[in-house]
């Protein structure tokens, strides 16, 4: 059977099926695809980056120095928010060094929140694909055996035809399932390395700002 055959055949849970494994499966490539560029680049960028930073005399040439390498601002939040002006408010209060955590730690937590998008949408496609595709075979099945009881003929041929077809629902399931849960699994483990990158970054540089003031 075709899948044009099967699509008009279907009724309107088969078909509602169909469309859902396809636009989890289309979103799941989506994102797999701008997590795949963007992650590699960040994973370059961010050694390269650091490394400029501590190349660099002062800080001034050091911002100017990452941003040359620094292509999706991984790095450069961290140091944009240390020059950010605190004037009277809350944020001005404490020290120099509680100052200057809470704003390093606020930029990390943005990138690695930006690094991290998509992964909520991976994660649901890796749980949610094979029961949808489940749903479509046991509903298929259920519609085949009524037909043919209504018919009054139910014999082996007639049985394995329809119940084959119902099937592949279940495998389209785990054709959108398997690849989320690799990238997400993937995704998860290469966000978490850089995150330890620049923390230890983020903590280098508050030694180094601290160490000015004092």
């Amino acid at each position: 059977m075709s899948l044009l055959s099967f699509w008009l055949q279907g009724d309107l849970v088969i078909r509602c099926v169909a469309l859902a494994l396809l636009a989890l499966s289309v979103s799941t490539w989506v994102v797999v695809v701008w997590k795949l560029r963007l992650l590699r680049r960040v994973k370059a960028d961010v050694p390269q980056s650091t490394a400029a930073f501590w190349q660099a005399a002062h800080f001034e040439e050091a911002h100017a120095r990452v941003a040359q390498f620094d292509r999706d601002r991984a790095v450069l939040p961290l140091l944009d928010a240390t020059l950010l002006p605190l004037g009277g408010t809350l944020a001005a209060a404490g020290d120099r060094e509680h100052q200057l955590t809470r704003v390093l730690r606020g930029a990390l937590q943005q990138t690695i929140t930006r690094l991290q998008w998509g992964q909520l949408l991976l994660a649901t496609a890796g749980a949610i694909s094979p029961f949808v595709g489940l749903l479509g075979t046991v509903w298929g099945i259920f519609n085949a055996l009524s037909g043919m009881a209504e018919a009054g003929q139910i014999t082996l041929d007639r049985v394995a035809g329809p119940v084959g077809e119902a099937l592949v629902m279940t495998a389209a399931g785990l054709a959108v399932a398997i690849p989320a849960v690799l990238a997400y699994n993937v995704f998860g483990r290469t966000v978490a390395n850089i995150e330890i990158e620049l923390e230890g970054f983020a903590q280098d540089l508050l030694n180094l700002l601290t160490g000015r003031q004092r």
